[in-house]
Parts: structure tokens; C-alpha cells; sequence
């Protein structure tokens, strides 16, 4: 047996096989090929393979999506033999003497571009499927696994740490839980843990090899323990925590249908943090009253160039329809610190957390701002669509985002394209700057929504990225809820509701000093909601104190 202790950052009990994340060799070379027939002989094989896999995926979609999800995927298999688009690769192939993934690279770039140029909308949204298909076709070149687990089972993911990207391609129905020799507690990791509701463990440091790669597993993401096969009286422990977590989960489901109220009828609406259109079926069947943060930037992560109006469109429509008539607060992009995307081409920055990031890029490149706002604006057609800027500390950024919104609408009228003119406009409170203007703010925006994970950061100057600050990074800390009371009082001054978004909302040793503060609206991981409701409707509000702001 092998005991390790790290962090426990997502609860829960689970055992099976770990398995390390490999990481591929992505790099595509300009070097020129030593072999030009071997190349293309490549080439087709990988058109072959990539025309295999999509016929299987239709077939798979027609039996558990329907008709519509399955032509996406023949539609895809198609232009993996497009006459056009092959010639594309041949000719990279014989003009530039380059490598089969260089050519496919080229391809891709050349044709979606010439496709998105195109004034057929059509065509334009076909850019997006050249780029899906040439993914899969380099993906089959360079011999990387489709979901990033090679493994027909289940698995306990290991790894060193895990990049927003990275978090994006894996297939997560092969994962049970996460362990990591680094990262937080706020890492991407262990946010994405707490939205599939899988238990997660960092922190493990040199005590987790690759050599442990196969071996049976059990964890326990709330006290962060991992025990390596074994021993009776361990798997013991093990099995009768797991056993009381189902008896636990049982409990939950009778929570389902009931209201977010407390004893003496104060309501809290009860919200979910995803950071896609997958997550939402979580959402539903956790039975979440809405979406109290969409994190738009995955779909810049998860892109290899800027999403185009369209993709984002199709993205934020999906998710505004499925929440039948729901809030959906979409936050606006917010990369740059510990989220960065290549093609943005940011230039390198002493202190990231500190610099162009979040609204600061948006209003410096308006061309990106503006194709995101269009999408949002479309979207808000098919649900109850909500537009949260995160990042601000002055009223100025505020009016600038409001101007820029103005001009999307005036297209948006022009064309007569429609939208909801009613969509909602709310800003993130996670900045010291914006708690202390926050009643000047208040009168600009319709909601708050407070990011305890960047306000944390701020006000105690405590990276939420590091590890080794323990008790030094404290979201329990007086001056972060004194914080959070500022902004509420500013929001109900303002006749405006204020919800919490980041990670601390969830946390229910707080959930009375929120009710006493005033807080609206609290925004969760979907596996959470059912637990805050229970401990919601034992809660008295008018008894709740404000102790906690004490030192």
C-alpha cells in the first residue's frame, strides 16, 4: 500500500485505475519533408482514419441525439474529402515541400479563411466545420488520442497539472476524480472537478509518479488522501465512506423540486457556474434555477484562432435554450493571467494578475468585443440572457461597455436581426477599486456579482494560483466579507441584486453571514446546489448574524 496526502479540493470518494496525462508533441515543423510521396501517403491515411471516426460518430448520434447532430457529423466526413479542400493539401504539399502536418495545417488556415470571407452566412459558418475537421485530421498525423485518455475504462486522472486547454479536450465521462502533484484549490483543475461533481486532490507533489500509471486507487477529495492498493483495514475506511456518500446523495434527491427558502420565507436563488454547453445538462439534473456565470473564455481556449460570431452564437443560443426561459449569465471574455490563449500574441508580463486582462483586452481590441457582444446580443432571442463584464474597477469601463453594447444593438436593429432588448447588463465585483465605488457602479448595471476567488486575491495580495500560501490566502478573512457587505449594501441602495459567483458561495460554514449580508443570489458548481438548498431551508435568516466580519 501507498498512502499519499495532498489537498482535498473537490469532495467525494472514488476508486479505479490512475492514469498520468500524456501530453502530445504538438509542434508542427517548417521544415521541409525529406519524402513528398511518403507525405501524401500520410495524408490519406489520415483522411481515411478521420472519415472512420465521423461515420461512427453519426451513427452513435442518430441512436442517442437524433437526426440534426448526426448530419453535423456526415456534413464533417464530407469535407474531409473536399475536392477543394484536398487539393489545398496537395499543393501545400508540392509547392512548399513541407511535412503532412504542415500541409493539413495550411489547408485548414486557407480554406476556412476563404469560406469565412464569404457573404453567404452559410458558407461563413462552414469555416468553423473546416476547423473541427482539420483538427481531427492533424490529431489522427500526430497520433494524439481524441478526449486525451487512451482508455476504454474509467480512470483516476493524474497529472502534474492541468492548463485551462488541456482541461478542455478530455473526454470526461473516463474520469472519476483528479489527483495533481500541483495547482490550488482555484486551480482550473479543481474548478473543473467541482462543475462535473468528481472528487479532486492537488498538491501531492513528488509523492505521485508516472510509474504509478495502471495501479488501483482509492481518493477522498475532502480529506485529500490517496491510498494505493490498499490495505483491508484502509479499503475498509474507504468503502464505508463511499457508502455513506451514496446514502448522502439519496438524501440530496429529495431535495429536487423544492424551493430555495429559507424557515422564515427568504428566498436565495440557487445558480450554476459552467464553463460550457456540456455542463448544462449538470445544471438540470441538479435541478439549478439558473446560470449564474457562463465562463465564455473556454470557447477562446478551446479554439486555435478567435472564435468567429457564429461559433460563439451557436454556443450561447444552445445553452440559453436549454434553460427554458432561465437566467444565463454569460461572462464576457476573461483571459490573460492564469488563462492565456497564443493567437491573441499577448505580450509577456512581469505580474499577469495585475495586467491586460478580462474587460482590459475588450475594450482595447473593440473588433473582438464587438464579435462577442453580436453573439450575445443574437443569442438573447432564445432565453433569458444576462451580460456580466468582469474586471472593473472605474464607472468609465462601465459607460464604455454600455457604448459598445449601444452600437451592437443599432446593427442589430439595422439588419433586423433579433434580440431581447431587455437583456440585463451586470459588472463582477473582484477588485478592492470596485467595492469602493460600488454605489457609483450600482447605478449603471442591473445585477452584481461578486468573484470571491480574484477578490480574495486582491485584498489579501495573495496569489490564488500558489499552493504554499495556506492559511495566507483565507476567503474567510473579515476584510473580504466586509468587502462583500459594502457591494451588497451599494446594490439594494441601487434597487439592484447582488449574487456571488466565485467558489466561496458554495461554502456553507458562510452561508448564514451571506443571508445576513443581504446576498440575492448564490452561483455554484451544479453538484452543489442540492446540499446549499438543504442547508437553505433549515436556515432562519432574520437570526443570522454578521460575526464573522469581526476580527
Amino acid at each position: 500500500m501507498i498512502l499519499m496526502q495532498g489537498k482535498g479540493v473537490a469532495k467525494g470518494v472514488v476508486n479505479g485505475p490512475i492514469y498520468f496525462f500524456q501530453r502530445p508533441n504538438t509542434a508542427i515543423s517548417d521544415a521541409p519533408a525529406a519524402d513528398i510521396e511518403a507525405e501524401k501517403a500520410r495524408v490519406a491515411a489520415a483522411q481515411v482514419k478521420s472519415a472512420d471516426q465521423l461515420s461512427a460518430l453519426a451513427d452513435k448520434a442518430r441512436e442517442e441525439a437524433g437526426e440534426e447532430t448526426a448530419i453535423l457529423f456526415e456534413t464533417h466526413a464530407m469535407f474531409v474529402e473536399d475536392e477543394d479542400y484536398v487539393d489545398c493539401m496537395m499543393n501545400a504539399l508540392e509547392e512548399k515541400r513541407c511535412t503532412a502536418e504542415k500541409a493539413v495545417q495550411t489547408a485548414g488556415e486557407e480554406f476556412s479563411a476563404m469560406l469565412a470571407a464569404m457573404d453567404d452566412p452559410y458558407m461563413q459558418a462552414r469555416a468553423a466545420d473546416i476547423k473541427d475537421v482539420t483538427r481531427r485530421i492533424l490529431n489522427n498525423l500526430m497520433g494524439i488520442v481524441e478526449g486525451g485518455i487512451n482508455s476504454e475504462e474509467p480512470v483516476i486522472l493524474a497529472a502534474d497539472d492541468l492548463a485551462p486547454s488541456e482541461t478542455l479536450q478530455l473526454d470526461k465521462s473516463k474520469i472519476l476524480g483528479f489527483i495533481t502533484q500541483g495547482g490550488s484549490g482555484n486551480s482550473h483543475t479543481a474548478i473543473l472537478a467541482r462543475t462535473m461533481g468528481i472528487p479532486a486532490i492537488c498538491g501531492l507533489g513528488d509523492a505521485l509518479k508516472e510509474e504509478q500509471n495502471g495501479r488501483m486507487a482509492y481518493i477522498d477529495g475532502e480529506t485529500g488522501q490517496v491510498a494505493i492498493e490498499p490495505d483491508e483495514l484502509t479499503l475498509s475506511l474507504f468503502q464505508s465512506k463511499q457508502e455513506k456518500q451514496r446514502e448522502l446523495k439519496e438524501l440530496m434527491e429529495t431535495m429536487k423540486g423544492q424551493k430555495d427558502v429559507t424557515l422564515d420565507g427568504r428566498e436565495i436563488m440557487v445558480y450554476c457556474n459552467i464553463g460550457s454547453p456540456e455542463d448544462v445538462p449538470a445544471v438540470v439534473a441538479n435541478d439549478g434555477q439558473g446560470i449564474g456565470l457562463f465562463r465564455s473564455e473556454f470557447l477562446y481556449l478551446a479554439s486555435s484562432d478567435y472564435p468567429s460570431e457564429e461559433e460563439q452564437f451557436k454556443a450561447y443560443k444552445e445553452v440559453a435554450a436549454a434553460m427554458g426561459g432561465k437566467r444565463v449569465v454569460i461572462r464576457t471574455l476573461d483571459i490573460g493571467a492564469d488563462k492565456q490563449v497564443d493567437y491573441f500574441q499577448m505580450h509577456k508580463e512581469e505580474n499577469p494578475a495585475l495586467g491586460v486582462r478580462a474587460i482590459r483586452i475588450c475594450l482595447n481590441r473593440p473588433e473582438v468585443f464587438r464579435t462577442q457582444l453580436r453573439a450575445l446580443y443574437r443569442a438573447s432571442a432564445y432565453g433569458k440572457v444576462a451580460i456580466m463584464f468582469p474586471m472593473i474597477t472605474s464607472v468609465w469601463e462601465v459607460r464604455e461597455c454600455k457604448r459598445a453594447c449601444q452600437k451592437v444593438m443599432a446593427e442589430l436593429d439595422a439588419e433586423g436581426t433579433p434580440y431581447s432588448k431587455d437583456t440585463e447588463i451586470g459588472i463582477m465585483i473582484e477588485t478592492p477599486a470596485s467595492v469602493l465605488v460600488a454605489e457609483e457602479l450600482a447605478k449603471e448595471v442591473d445585477f452584481f456579482s461578486v468573484g470571491t476567488n480574484d477578490l480574495t486575491q486582491y485584498t489579501l495580495a495573495c496569489d490564488r494560483q500558489a499552493n504554499d500560501l495556506g492559511k495566507f490566502f483565507d476567503p474567510h478573512h473579515p476584510a473580504v466579507l466586509r468587502a462583500l457587505k459594502i457591494a451588497a449594501d451599494a446594490a439594494h441602495k441601487a434597487g439592484i441584486w447582488i449574487g456571488i459567483c466565485g467558489e466561496l458561495g458554495a461554502d456553507l460554514a458562510l452561508l448564514e453571514t451571506f443571508l445576513a449580508i443581504g446576498i440575492d443570489e448564490l452561483s455554484v458548481s451544479p453538484a452543489s446546489v442540492l446540499p446549499l438548498r438543504a442547508e437553505i431551508r433549515k436556515s432562519i435568516a432574520k437570526t443570522c448574524t454578521l460575526e464573522k466580519l469581526e476580527c
